[in-house]
């Protein structure tokens, strides 16, 4: 039991910040992140002896966070939306995307349907292939080319509305 447990906390040690950062793309939320990838190691923990004998357990780890994040997102408890007050900066050690384009990026996604949003995700960012996306969410392929497309599609034309937007309010500061 004991190897077994050193196992898994070495691959947690490794994996944990990838799996934070899937979770933040898909699902928009740090907090939420958190709790996604918390229970999918939870999850992943007690299929730990099957999972190491398939020999990628990144892979695995990776589908149980999608799986997580979609569940969750389809408990009424979860639709909730935090109206607290908002930091002056982001946190210690928060996921990387170009600072500059972070809140532009991360707005456009939540634009997204969530299965657009895990299919850009794992292909772009992820870097994952056309058939290992398929695999991870459970769908053909042929939906997973037409999600990434219609994602991007929906990407661009949000991301440009927004510089468009920022353009002509520089104007009218001028």
């Amino acid at each position: 039991m004991a190897d077994r447990d050193a196992a898994f906390v070495e691959f947690v040690v490794a994996a944990e910040l990838r799996l934070q950062r899937t979770a933040y793309l898909i699902c928009g939320d740090s907090h939420r992140a958190d709790d996604i990838v918390q229970e999918a190691l939870y999850k992943l923990y007690l299929a730990w002896p099957k999972v190491q004998r398939s020999g990628n357990p990144f892979a695995y780890a990776r589908r149980i966070v999608v799986n997580v994040a979609y569940d969750g997102g389809r408990r009424p408890w979860r639709r909730e939306t935090a109206t607290g007050s908002v930091p002056d900066r982001a946190g210690e050690g928060d996921f990387t995307v170009q600072d500059a384009d972070r809140d532009e990026i991360l707005a456009a996604l939540r634009a997204l349907g969530p299965s657009q949003r895990a299919c850009v995700v794992l292909r772009y960012y992820e870097d994952l292939s056309i058939e290992q996306t398929a695999e991870i969410l459970g769908c053909s392929q042929s939906n997973v080319k037409t999600q990434s497309v219609r994602g991007l599609a929906i990407l661009r034309e949000t991301l440009e509305q927004h510089r468009t937007a920022t353009r002509e309010g520089a104007r009218y500061v001028q």
